[in-house]
């Protein structure tokens, strides 16, 4: 069963997707949505948080997948994989979110919107694109500690 969480990240990439086939959409209209999708008011305003990050930071977003994305403009990446992307380096680069949690998050949504190779992709891009902070602590857990002897 997917978390809560994913299931607002799941409404989220559905706005993005549809900003991105309806750019006159409104904020309000988009917000009613997410609203009507997710009753719960921590849900709701998770979400609203995400996408109205990803909004907002769309061209500083953008510029810094377009940095780490060998040969591939934004624009011509497939809609579910650029709106994948765009969560996750949001959310990599804006949040406290761990990485690890990012990235297969990320790599779930491409799994459910995307086509068949969206996850290699999205990956690859992502994985590029964590912060040397967020490495560093990804590190930092992945080292065995030294076990305190009790002398």
């Amino acid at each position: 069963m997917a978390g809560r969480r994913h299931q607002a990240r799941e409404v989220v990439i559905q706005m993005l997707y549809q900003l991105d086939l309806n750019p006159d959409a409104t904020h309000g209209s988009i917000r009613g949505q997410i609203q009507a999708a997710l009753p719960d008011e921590s849900l709701n305003r998770f979400a609203w948080d995400l996408f109205a990050g990803v909004t907002e930071n769309r061209v500083s977003l953008d510029q810094s997948i377009t940095a780490v994305a060998a040969n591939w403009a934004v624009s011509r990446m497939p809609a579910t994989d650029r709106n994948a992307i765009r969560l996750g380096a949001y959310e990599l680069i804006h949040t406290d979110t761990p990485a690890s949690i990012v990235i297969d998050e990320a790599l779930e949504l491409a799994k459910s919107f995307g086509g068949a190779n969206s996850v290699g992709f999205v990956n690859g891009i992502l994985d590029r694109l964590i912060p040397e902070a967020k490495r560093t602590r990804k590190a930092n857990r992945a080292e065995p500690q030294p076990a305190v002897s009790e002398d």
